[in-house]
C-alpha cells in the first residue's frame, strides 16, 4: 500500500489553467485523513506551493514540500512557519556560469532561484502570464551583474525560458559544454530548461524525504510528465506517467494512467492504485 505520494504540479496535479481539479482536492484530503503522505515535489520554490497546498486543505498540519526539483525539503507548519529539512545548493560562482553561458540570444529568459526568492531576468511575456497564472512570485532584474546574489540565500538551480526548443537545446548544450560534470540538466513544460547540482534531482530528494518518515521505497509513489520527473518516477516504488506524460516518461513508469491532468489524473491514480 502507498504511504507517501511525491506529485509534480505542472501539468500533473494541476490543470492547463493553473486550478486544482475537485476530484483531486477530494481524493487527496481522504488519502491524508487515512495517514497517507502528499507531497507535492515540484521545480518551484515552496513559497508558490503554499497557495495550492492551502486549496487541497493541507495547511491544517505539517506539510511537506520538495522544492527546486529537490534542491530543498521544506516543513510547512500551520501556523505557516517554515523550517529547511534538507538543502542542496549550488555555489555562486557556478550560478554565474551557468548564467553567463546560457546568454545564448537577446531574448532568452532567464531564472535564478535562492532558497528563499526567484529572480527573473529579461522576462518573456509568456513566462509573465505562466507566472501570473500559477500567483508565482518573483523579482524582475535589468541587469545581468549577479553580485547582488552575495546578499542573498544560497542558489538552488538557474533556468532559461524560450518557446523555441531549438534554442532550449543550443542553451542546454551551450552550458553541459563546459560544465558537463558539474550540472545536473533537464527539461520542463515544453519551455525550461533546468540546471541543478549534479547529483541533485527530484528522485533523490524524494527518497531522503520518505526515509525522514519512516515510508518504504515500496511504499512511496511519484507522479509526473515531464523531462525532470524521470529521476522521481525511476526512484520511487511505483512510478506514474498521467495521459498527457512525455512518451519518454510513459516507457520508463510502472504505471500509466488514461486520465490527463485536466481529467484529475491524480485522483484517478489514488483511488485505482494507491491501495494495492
Amino acid at each position: 500500500m502507498i504511504q507517501l505520494i511525491l506529485s509534480d504540479l505542472d501539468e500533473t496535479l494541476l490543470n492547463d489553467s493553473g486550478s486544482i481539479n475537485q476530484k483531486n482536492i477530494d481524493a487527496i484530503q481522504k488519502f491524508t485523513k487515512n495517514g497517507g503522505y502528499f507531497v507535492p515535489n515540484t521545480g518551484r520554490s515552496y513559497k508558490s506551493v503554499i497557495g495550492t497546498l492551502k486549496e487541497l486543505g493541507l495547511n491544517n498540519q505539517t506539510q511537506y514540500v520538495v522544492s527546486y526539483n529537490g534542491g530543498a525539503i521544506v516543513a510547512i507548519e500551520p501556523d505557516g512557519s517554515e523550517k529547511i529539512v534538507a538543502q542542496h545548493d549550488m555555489s555562486l560562482d557556478l550560478a554565474k556560469k551557468i548564467f553567463d553561458l546560457g546568454q545564448i540570444q537577446k531574448d532568452v529568459d532567464t531564472h535564478i532561484y535562492t532558497l528563499d526568492k526567484l529572480f527573473i531576468f529579461n522576462i518573456s511575456p509568456a513566462d509573465k502570464q505562466y507566472m501570473a497564472e500559477r500567483n508565482v512570485p518573483y523579482t524582475e532584474i535589468i541587469s545581468n551583474d549577479l553580485a547582488f546574489l552575495e546578499n542573498e540565500s544560497p542558489v538552488m538551480k538557474v533556468i532559461f525560458e524560450h518557446k523555441d526548443s531549438e534554442a532550449r537545446q543550443k542553451i542546454a548544450d551551450a552550458v553541459t559544454a563546459e560544465l558537463r560534470e558539474n550540472v545536473l540538466l533537464t527539461f520542463s513544460s515544453n519551455r525550461y530548461v533546468e540546471f541543478n547540482p549534479q547529483g541533485v534531482d527530484k528522485g533523490v530528494t524524494g527518497l531522503e524525504l520518505a526515509s525522514l518518515l519512516g515510508v518504504k521505497r515500496s511504499e512511496t509513489a511519484a507522479l509526473g510528465d515531464n523531462l525532470n520527473d524521470a529521476a522521481q518516477i525511476l526512484a520511487a516504488g511505483v512510478g506514474v506517467a498521467v495521459a498527457n506524460a512525455k512518451q519518454e516518461i510513459k516507457k520508463i513508469a510502472d504505471v500509466v494512467l488514461t486520465t490527463t491532468n485536466n481529467e484529475a489524473a491524480v485522483a484517478d491514480f489514488i483511488e485505482n492504485y494507491a491501495k494495492k
